[in-house]
């Protein structure tokens, strides 16, 4: 799997975790690299400014009980900045952060309406899967993965799990075929992990404690995709480049990435896979700002 270098605050991160009985801090953790991450997309520090995806960025800790999310996204909807105004929001972001003893927050509320008790989709729990979205496995490719126990025990793990993230399961095997075949050991030079081969940055974002645990490792992966699909508003070849190389990536170079790896990647997981879209929440997050461009150039 290609990834970019972490970013310090993520290395940092993980190193004071390292010290922490059993990653009892990793949800806050987990949090505070999300705000650094919004910070970086809000004030454009060594990417493009992107406030929209800043302010999903900020949604996702404040639903961590992040304060300083809680607060600056309350101030993006105070102002209309990567998001729509909405004073309402505004009141009710300041009023989390408040009640948790942010003292700017505190200070804002006397200038702010009442808060409303509507959130937004990423502050919510995700629904009961739609049915839409496919739950078997074709019996070949069950067949062709499923060929000792302990490749059926992954099989039935995702066959339990995959509904809950509204993924299609098949789908799922391809991912792990293609990253781990199916070894939960794996291991990769740039220390991506388990079936999925999550590498730490994206275990810490989808609260993964341990990536080697098989369950716990396919949650985060099927999270993982879930955010890929609505990021990438559903198309299946976008959402695999970007699980292999990284979504900034596919960005950047405004399509699948001309690495050799990335694009086999992609290949195999096409073969494995064929449906060209698939199923996604638009609640799970904005979508890429690079979409449009992407789409337009494929004719």
């Amino acid at each position: 799997m290609i990834r970019m270098p972490a970013p310090r605050f993520l290395l940092a991160a993980l190193a004071m975790s390292a010290g922490v009985q059993a990653w009892a801090l990793e949800p806050d953790v987990a949090a505070r690299a999300l705000l650094a991450e919004a910070r970086q997309f809000e004030h454009g520090e060594g990417v493009s400014r992107d406030p929209a995806r800043a302010a999903a960025l900020y949604c996702q800790a404040s639903k961590l009980g992040e304060a300083e999310a809680q607060f600056n996204l309350a101030w993006m909807y105070a102002n209309g900045r990567g998001v729509e105004r909405d004073d309402a929001l505004a009141a009710t972001f300041f009023d989390l952060a408040a009640r948790q003893g942010h003292e700017h927050a505190q200070r804002m509320l006397r200038f702010t309406g009442e808060p409303t008790r509507a959130l937004p989709g990423c502050m919510q729990d995700p629904p009961e899967p739609e049915p839409s979205v496919a739950q078997g496995i074709d019996p070949d490719l069950e067949a062709a993965f499923g060929t000792t126990p302990d490749r059926r025990k992954v099989i039935e793990i995702v066959r339990e799990l995959a509904p809950h993230f509204e993924i299609d399961p098949q789908l799922v095997l391809a991912v792990i075929g293609t990253e781990s075949n199916f070894n939960p050991r794996a291991k990769s030079p740039k220390n991506a992990q388990g079936l999925m081969q999550l590498i730490p940055e994206t275990a810490l974002r989808f609260n993964v404690r341990d990536a080697y645990d098989p369950v716990q490792n396919i949650r985060g992966g099927l999270a993982y995709l879930r955010w890929l699909l609505a990021y990438f508003e559903g198309n299946v070849e976008l959402a695999a480049a970007g699980y292999n190389a990284g979504e900034g990536a596919v960005d950047r170079y405004k399509g699948v990435p001309p690495y050799r790896e990335t694009r086999e990647y992609v290949k195999r997981i096409r073969n494995l896979f064929r449906k060209e879209e698939h199923p996604y929440d638009h609640r799970v997050t904005t979508p890429s700002r690079a979409l449009p461009k992407i789409l337009s150039q494929r004719g």
